[in-house]
Order: structure tokens, then sequence, then C-alpha cells
């Protein structure tokens, strides 16, 4: 199934996200604009666990316009706000996945942001241990994404 809805301009691929944003699927709907639509997460990591999609389909984060990536962005900071007030969540945290296929663990490839309330006794846990490394790493890594970001921006 491909289409595109002239009423939110989303291309339906057999996209999940499309579907909810189109009707077609049906979602317990939070807040909607004119570019983004936010809604309860099926699978819920915390209790309130919501994601914030474009209107317009788009694979990820990666390759978004600048002004769909921010409208996510501006809408999850208010859902953020919306489930510190309104669910009493003790923090909220936002997470975009994107992967090539081997990692990332991007589940749907329609730009997403999940908004996950956070409590005191969640089994969510940190997302990351800290490690140290060796501070040559570090500036190896800072080197090279330079390096890559001055040569992107000459194309």
């Amino acid at each position: 199934m491909t289409r595109v809805t002239e009423e939110e301009g989303c291309v339906l691929r057999e996209c999940v996200f499309c579907e909810i944003v189109s009707g077609e699927l049906p979602a317990d709907h939070v807040y909607e604009d004119d570019h983004t639509v936010a809604f309860m997460d099926i699978n819920p990591a915390t209790f309130g666990h919501l994601l914030v999609v474009p209107r317009t389909h788009v694979a990820d984060v990666i390759s978004a316009e600048p002004h769909d990536w921010l409208a996510v962005a501006d809408t999850a900071r208010r859902m953020a706000v919306w489930v510190a007030g309104g669910l009493k969540a003790h923090g909220v945290d936002l997470l975009q996945c994107n992967t090539d296929g081997t990692v990332g663990h991007q589940t749907v490839f329609h730009l997403h942001l999940h908004v996950l309330p956070r409590y005191e006794q969640d089994q969510l846990g940190a997302w990351w241990t800290q490690e140290t490394t060796d501070p040559s790493e570090v500036t190896e890594a800072a080197r090279q994404l330079v390096d890559y970001g001055r040569r992107a921006e000459r194309r």
C-alpha cells in the first residue's frame, strides 16, 4: 500500500505510524498539531510512555529535514512537561533510536521520539554504564568528527 494522504502529507508504505497518523489504525492520541502527533506506546516501558512522530513520513533522524526534527523535539519537550506534571514522574528520558539494520534498536522506520516517564521504582535502570577511557581516544573521536563535519559541510 503506497499512497499520500493530502490531509497529513504522510506516505503510507505499510508503516504503522503513518497508519496511526492517518487514522487508519487506532491509538490513544495525547497531542497533535500541524507537524506532529503524540500517542501512547502500546508496549510501554513505563506508565505513561508515549511516542512523538512527524506527520510526514521520514525514516529516521539522519534523513529528516531540520524542520521535521525540530517539530518532533519541540512536541517531545512539551510531552515531557506533561508527564512530569500530569503523571508525577520523577524524571523523563527522551530516546530516539536509529539503525543501519545491525545496531541502534529502531524497530519502526518512521522517525519517532520516545517520551519515557521515570519513576523511583521503575525497572529501566540506566541506559549505559559510564566507563573511564584513555583521554587520547576521546580526542581521536573528536578529531574524526570534526574532519567529517568539515568535509560534509563542503558538499
